[in-house]
């Protein structure tokens, strides 16, 4: 039950608990409870110097699918940081009231597609700005400025009310205020559901829907949960991608790779691979290579992305009320792409979209895409 499994996950964390030198750098501990999938618990406080190497080395070994921390903060930018790769990476995030997460921990935390947290385990103030010491008075106001903003855009990216920002700067910054569960309700801190590793295991006898007929086998719900991309082949719909000397579409082109060339996944940082691929090592945007790990696979085909959205009840509702076809399929982002449920040869896929923008049936920014960038299909038979 989920009780149970929560009191096991929150012991571990208990027991792994590091006294007060843990927090001079980020350290990562996996945990296992039972048979179940591995779980990571972040100890010590974000630093401007952290190097996250480590983390991504701890996902690509040990493919955890849950986060928790015992942080007591630190640097803002750091933690925010740490937060996107949370998100790139697909992972959901647990806090329980065993461990401590305050101040920038909190951000980081923001990170998971699905966040858990119990009540009173969220720890939130006014961030101190030491930085701005000795700074002209209107520089230090304007570099305050420039964070606040940073951090509402990233609540904003994370799905988060960024009115918690507004609660959080009533608390000063040698003070915590601890969120209460109907706070994280309303501020979109947790999510409706729960970490894959929490959720509830279901009896052999209740896999059949009880409003389904006898003999009808009530269909699975597909999974949010994004795959950690590791190889795949490159897919360009120009035959051949650039291989850039940097995540940057400006820069240098060092090299070039066919399609069908297989690609080893090095890192991934936003939107850019780090790829090994026909005997170079450079970066490949994420929509130029098809991941193995994915299950979408159009093959040459096409598909029409007509709209995309950062919650599946808003693609869901976006499907069932258009006129033409959808689909809506899990991005590699963690975004719902919304598509037309077919796929097109290349020609035929203009034709189509053409047609439908004609008569102002799909919107008129929709794009042709070969579907890299989609996990699988999501919604809506």
């Amino acid at each position: 039950m989920f009780s149970s499994k929560l009191l096991i996950v929150g012991l571990v964390i208990g027991m792994g608990l590091v006294a007060n030198e843990a927090e001079a750098r980020l350290g990562y501990t996996v945990h296992r409870t039972g048979n179940g999938p591995a779980f990571v618990i972040v100890s010590g406080a974000f630093e401007y110097s952290d190097d996250l190497l480590a983390f991504r080395d701890v996902v690509a070994q040990d493919r955890p699918l849950v986060v928790s921390f015992d942080s007591p903060g630190g640097n803002v930018a750091k933690a925010m940081e740490f937060g996107r790769l949370v998100r790139s990476f697909g992972l959901s995030t647990l806090q329980v009231r065993a461990a401590e997460c305050a101040s920038a921990c909190s951000l980081a935390f923001l990170g998971g597609i699905h966040r858990f947290a119990q009540p009173g385990s969220i720890g939130v103030h006014k961030s101190s700005f030491s930085d701005t010491e000795g700074m002209p008075v209107n520089d230090a106001v304007s570099a305050v400025q420039q964070v606040t903003a940073e951090v509402i855009g990233y609540m904003s990216e994370m799905g988060v009310d960024p009115g918690m920002l507004q609660l959080s700067l009533s608390y000063d910054s040698d003070d915590i205020r601890y969120l209460s569960g109907s706070e994280m309700t309303k501020y979109k801190v947790t999510t409706p559901t729960l970490p894959p590793l929490l959720s509830t295991e279901v009896e052999p006898d209740a896999s059949r829907d009880a409003r389904t007929p006898d003999g009808v086998q009530a269909k699975a719900e597909p999974s949010l949960q994004v795959p950690l991309a590791r190889s795949g082949s490159v897919r360009h719909p120009k035959g051949k991608a650039p291989i850039k000397a940097s995540d940057n579409p400006d820069s240098k082109t060092i090299g070039e790779a066919l399609n069908g060339s297989s690609v080893q996944i090095l890192d991934i940082d936003g939107d850019w691979y780090r790829v090994a691929v026909s005997g170079s090592t450079g970066y490949m945007h994420y929509s130029w290579v098809h991941v193995t790990e994915f299950e979408e696979d159009a093959g040459d085909g096409r598909y029409v992305q007509v709209k995309s959205f950062g919650s599946l009840p808003e693609a869901e509702a976006f499907v069932k009320q258009s006129p033409v076809p959808l689909a809506a399929h899990l991005a590699a982002n963690g975004w719902f792409a919304v598509t037309l449920r077919d796929v097109y040869a290349e020609q035929e896929a203009k034709d189509v979209s053409n047609a439908l923008k004609a008569h102002g049936l799909i919107a008129k920014d929709s794009m042709i895409t070969l579907g890299n960038t989609y996990v699988r299909k999501i919604c809506c038979e």
